[in-house]
């Protein structure tokens, strides 16, 4: 091989990889926005915003899109975003618990799904992997944060946040 053609290799591949990395900063910045958008929608109609989430949709979608490690960013940074441009989810200690339940949901989504066999039942395994690890960190990260405020966070608090 020649000098020449090496080099035009690695030029090549080097424009893939900004190629890449410029889809990915723009796949980011959209789940980012969707994720603060969302909320706007759901919110209209209280039974629904209630019930639907829509913040972790984006972050779940965004983890299977671009990876665990885009998907933590992306899931951690929209919950802190939403707090400090429209003051909901209140920052401490619902936006700081939300933000490290996100991360993980966009983390395990990626890494799940890269790992496990392109199956349609691993998109679901991904999934519910994700929520139970997800909720399992809020949980965590809630007792602490009620912890510093000498309040108690309860078995009951943790079911009823997590689950219902």
């Amino acid at each position: 091989m020649k000098v020449c053609d090496l080099a035009r290799t690695f030029i090549f591949l080097e424009d893939d990889m900004r190629k890449e990395s410029t889809k990915k900063l723009v796949l980011s910045g959209f789940f980012i926005a969707l994720g603060l958008i969302l909320p706007f929608i759901t919110g209209q109609i209280p039974s629904i915003g209630r019930m639907l989430l829509p913040m972790h949709i984006p972050v779940l979608i965004a983890g299977f899109i671009l990876g665990g490690r885009c998907g933590l960013i992306i899931g951690f940074i929209i919950p802190l975003l939403r707090t400090f441009l429209f003051t909901m989810p209140p920052l401490y200690p619902a936006a700081i618990a939300m933000a490290f339940e996100l991360g993980v949901y966009g983390l395990v989504t990626g890494l799940l799904y890269n790992k496990l066999p392109k199956k349609p039942i691993n998109i679901y395994v991904s999934l519910i992997g994700a929520m139970i690890s997800g909720r399992i960190v809020w949980g965590i990260v809630s007792y602490i944060l009620y912890s510093l405020d000498k309040t108690a966070f309860t078995l009951e608090m943790f079911m009823a946040g997590a689950f219902f």
